[in-house]
């Protein structure tokens, strides 16, 4: 079989297009390259929507935490507190049992239990309270001069935080968000650990390598695979989110635009 031949059957495999039956014998670099970059279309979709609706979560969490009203601020301390302060595995762990014990309650409760909604719940609320911090110390450092100029022009309520008080915020938070945004994605691969089932047998990246790793008793050929897909990934991350940086920053000299720096996270 041609390499263009494996891509056609099953590059698409993990959304369930294509040969249905995985290779059995002989197992072809082009085979490890197509079935994992196949499963990275759920790293993918785990991440970028987590991160998309995370985000949203998160400013209403900050905006919460700095709240002056003691009923607003309690309960965003404790969820921020809550999810940074316990492991994520942990949580994939008990939202799984919790989901599937709603399902015994009601049929609604099914799809939660599945990967690609149940997993992905864990990980939207887990990126929200890690963003939620990120975004109040963003909050917090807004320069008072800012406001108070706001403030001069007879700017209060929603036009000051739309106009002012919220794109000053992103600006500050911009280059630590980028990591959370960049570990989101690694933390991606816990998916395959965490209990929920893989949609119909086909899962992410992980799954694929740990299919070959398990097949041909070597695993130094689909990991670094899994890892030269996710180095392209931040790869992109990081160019999206620069030029996202750039554009936070456009109206400010040279020497005073934030610079972006990367950290590694040895653990969550």
């Amino acid at each position: 079989m041609s390499c263009l031949q494996t891509i056609q059957d099953y590059g698409l495999r993990a959304i369930g297009i294509g040969e249905r039956l995985l290779p059995r014998d002989d197992y072809t670099l082009c085979e490890h390259f197509t079935l994992i970059g196949s499963g990275m279309i759920w790293n993918v979709y785990f991440g970028l929507v987590a991160l998309t609706t995370g985000f949203l979560l998160a400013t209403a969490v900050a905006l919460g935490k700095a709240s002056p009203n003691r009923m607003l601020r309690k309960p965003a301390e404790w969820f921020i507190f809550l999810f940074r302060g316990s492991p994520l595995f942990i949580q994939f762990f008990f939202a799984y049992f919790l989901f599937l014990n709603l399902k015994n309650v009601h049929p609604v409760f099914d799809p939660f239990t599945a990967a690609w909604l149940g997993a992905l719940i864990v990980l939207f609320l887990n990126t929200a309270a890690y963003t939620g911090e990120i975004f109040y110390g963003a909050l917090r450092s807004v320069p008072k001069g800012d406001v108070e100029a706001a403030d001069a022009y007879g700017m209060s309520g929603w036009p000051r935080f739309r106009r002012i008080v919220w794109p000053t915020m992103l600006r500050l938070a911009w280059p630590a968000y980028t990591n959370e945004a960049i570990f989101l994605f690694h933390a991606t691969t816990l998916v395959y650990f965490s209990g929920f089932p893989a949609w119909r047998q086909k899962g992410d990246a992980l799954y694929y390598a740990n299919y070959f790793a398990d097949k041909t008793f070597n695993p130094f050929i689909p990991y670094p695979i899994l890892a030269f897909y996710f180095i392209l990934l931040t790869l992109v991350i990081v160019w999206v989110f620069g030029r996202v940086n750039k554009h936070l920053n456009r109206h400010l000299p040279a020497a005073q635009r934030t610079k972006m720096r990367f950290r590694l996270n040895l653990a969550r």
